[in-house]
């Protein structure tokens, strides 16, 4: 187990964050993982890169923004379902014990209407979309709500994250074009490719936990062979990438940055050590650096 506290439970009792909200508040704010926005930001960059694809010139700012709003209050409602579902095993798991569920400090009827609450607003900002984008973001709710369970049942979790947290691409795409087009299409496997990498080295940080308790993961399935899978995933995000951006008829400029962002993610799989939960959780929060190079990317190409 890693040696520092902080880095132990995953949710401190007053993080910077959260410093300046009201104390009641914060117990629901924690829920949601307002201090810790990489979540949100691997959920609002595939949406961005859909919206980028599909346009041409700088996405709709408007549309950026909507889709930034949408991304903290559906990752925040997937956080309460996950911990509906997991709060006895999170009271289990070093680095989960301190989650408001988990550890009583939030009711599990609090969480629900809270969900609802978060659900209702996700709803009104989806309809500010043409009637397409509306039933695919529906359609998206079934993936929130199966994939807590998935730790329960497959080896491949982290497969259904990367179906639930990329489906943004299908909606960014969907926004600017009212339709659904094979660039998008690609867009969302390299999404769901790069999601497995992330994910599967975020694992490794709960492996031994997880092992004791009976949860899944690729961390568990791959176990010491997970560099080489690893780079498998990512090396097909990549490719799925560049075929995204030949069949949406992206400029030079696309593949110059993509080159840029391969050599970003090979260096930090250089730098990974599955062992250290630390190094784990860095080489993770890394992904959005990644994922702003792909967006970058995809600009570059529309203008160049």
């Amino acid at each position: 187990m890693p040696a520092s506290s902080e880095f132990a439970n995953d949710i401190s009792s007053t993080p910077w964050a959260l410093r300046h909200l009201p104390i009641p508040v914060r117990p629901y704010a924690r829920l949601i993982r307002l201090d810790r926005p990489i979540g949100t930001w691997l959920l609002l960059l595939p949406c961005w890169w859909g919206l980028a694809l599909a346009g041409r010139g700088f996405p709709n700012i408007w549309y950026m923004f909507l889709f930034a709003i949408g991304a903290l209050v559906m990752r925040g409602a997937g956080c309460i379902v996950n911990d509906i579902y997991d709060r006895k095993l999170d009271a289990q798991v070093e680095r989960t014990r301190n989650r408001p569920l988990a550890s009583g400090e939030i009711k599990l009827w609090q969480a629900v209407v809270f969900l609802k609450i978060l659900l209702l607003i996700g709803l009104g900002i989806l309809l500010s979309f043409n009637h397409f984008t509306v039933i695919t973001g529906i359609a998206s709710l079934a993936l929130v709500f199966i994939y807590p369970l998935m730790k329960r049942i497959t080896w491949w979790p982290q497969l259904f994250l990367g179906l639930t947290f990329n489906w943004g691409a299908l909606l960014g795409w969907t926004a600017v074009r009212g339709n659904l087009g094979l660039p998008a299409i690609l867009l969302y496997a390299a999404g769901v490719c790069w999601t497995l990498g992330y994910d599967t080295i975020y694992a490794h940080q709960d492996k031994r936990d997880d092992a004791r308790i009976g949860v899944k993961s690729t961390a568990l399935f791959f176990g010491d062979q997970s560099l080489p899978w690893v780079a498998l995933f990512y090396t097909l995000a990549l490719v799925l990438l560049a075929l995204s951006g030949w069949s949406a008829g992206l400029g030079h400029g696309f593949y110059t940055l993509l080159i840029v962002a391969a050599c970003f993610v090979f260096v930090e799989l250089a730098l990974w050590r599955m062992d250290d939960p630390e190094n784990c959780a860095r080489r993770f929060r890394h992904s959005r650096d990644f994922g702003l190079i792909v967006f970058a990317a995809i600009l570059a190409g529309q203008f160049l």
